[in-house]
């Protein structure tokens, strides 16, 4: 049995019109509608919601959950888009401080703040916050939020 010889041709248009496209992204719509400018700004505000699920699933560590009914699914997502939305305000307005925290940063200094009440003997409780210190002060003047008065700062906690 004789072997097959292998052969090949190249489309030499094709490969021209491949060649053309070498290094750019070609965006395809089946809305007809849209200008090239509106086509643009939409694949950008896409990529602004992809961005924002790769935010919630790392920096703000919202994992899978798994809802059945529709009141909890609607309620786990509107969670999930506030949280969203303080990430970017924080975002923005570290930014606009100039401090030079990122948003991670930031909620790394404010977790140690932590809320107490206390109730001793019977008396009413006494409830403040832990003090806070220069590094807490600092995330907190940048992201434009009022520190808690002294008198609600617990200082033995």
């Amino acid at each position: 049995m004789a072997a097959q010889q292998f052969s090949y041709a190249i489309d030499e248009a094709a490969r021209t019109r491949a060649e053309r496209m070498d290094g750019k992204l070609l965006l395809v719509t089946n809305v007809q509608d849209l200008s090239a400018a509106e086509v643009v700004a939409r694949y950008q505000s896409l990529a602004d919601v992809e961005r924002g699920f790769k935010v919630l699933k790392s920096e703000l560590e919202i994992g899978p959950v798994y809802h059945r009914l529709p009141d909890r699914i609607r309620a786990h997502a509107a969670i999930c888009f506030m949280a969203l939305i303080l990430h970017r305000v924080m975002r923005s307005r570290l930014r606009a401080s100039h401090s030079g925290l990122t948003p991670e940063r930031a909620l790394e200094q404010l977790r140690r703040i932590q809320h107490h009440q206390i109730r001793l003997n019977g008396a009413p409780p006494v409830s403040g916050v832990s003090s806070i210190h220069d590094g807490q002060n600092e995330v907190l003047h940048a992201l434009r939020v009022k520190k808690t008065a002294a008198s609600q700062q617990l200082t033995l906690l």
